[in-house]
């Protein structure tokens, strides 16, 4: 990144209310850009919403490359910093440039409480979750493997509860997650972390009566009286009886 001159930091916030945002520092490591901050706020409780923009658009347009503690559900707290891969961003970018994190308390749509990614759900059943709600908007509930929409119950009531029912025809694989979206915002979006979806009756279950089966078979026809005759282990049929002389 030769010829990439110093950063211009600038720090701006909307819509909050008694807290303290301190710059620590803004370092340039290799491709990435480091913004160093600490968040204090009277409420530990609030959590907030974090974006960093650049002058490069006006500010215009959040950046995306980003990861640490940015979006939204960022808490107060000391030692917090956002990572910036500017050459994914801008590719080899050179000039000067100033940086603006914007940002306001963040009151999600839904808060989920009680789903259990650690679980494994089973093909054709229903299932009950439940969330605290941020506003009255209706909701879709979709449910997804990997990129692919496999079902959904559109324009739901945001009141806090739902029963989702996995397709009885689903793949077995543990690449499924729940989106949710507010209707009347669409950047307004929640995926659950990936779960397993697995079948009603476990494979071995059913393969099992199968293997009993050839089991009695194989029983039934290698059994014999283990000594005689043929060498080759085989067990002989006798001869039906004689038929006696009246």
């Amino acid at each position: 990144m030769r010829g990439f001159l110093p950063i211009i930091l600038c720090l701006s916030f909307t819509g909050l209310q008694a807290q303290n945002v301190t710059i620590q520092k803004v370092e340039l490591a290799g491709e990435k850009i480091i913004v160093h901050y600490d968040l204090e706020d009277s409420n530990p409780n609030n959590e907030y919403k974090l974006d960093l923009y650049a002058s490069r658009d006006n500010f215009t347009a959040p950046l995306t490359k980003v990861k640490g503690d940015v979006g939204p559900e960022v808490k107060p707290g000391v030692g917090r910093k956002i990572e910036w891969s500017i050459r994914d961003e801008y590719g080899s970018y050179k000039g000067r440039l100033a940086l603006e994190i914007k940002g306001k308390v963040y009151v999600p749509f839904v808060k989920l409480q009680n789903f259990d990614t650690e679980k494994s759900y089973k093909r054709g059943k229903s299932y009950s979750m439940s969330w605290k709600p941020g506003n009255t908007n209706p909701i879709n509930i979709e449910l997804y493997k990997g990129g692919q929409r496999i079902s959904g119950e559109m324009n739901q009531p945001n009141n806090g509860g739902h029963t989702f029912f996995v397709p009885a025809q689903s793949k077995p694989g543990s690449d499924y997650r729940i989106k949710i979206t507010d209707t009347k915002n669409s950047d307004e979006v929640l995926y659950t972390s990936n779960f397993k979806v697995k079948p009603k009756v476990p494979l071995l279950v059913k393969v099992l009566p199968v293997v009993l089966v050839g089991g009695v078979v194989y029983a039934l026809i290698g059994s014999g009286g283990g000594g005689g005759g043929g060498g080759d282990g085989a067990e002989e049929i006798p001869a039906p009886p004689a038929v006696p002389n009246n």
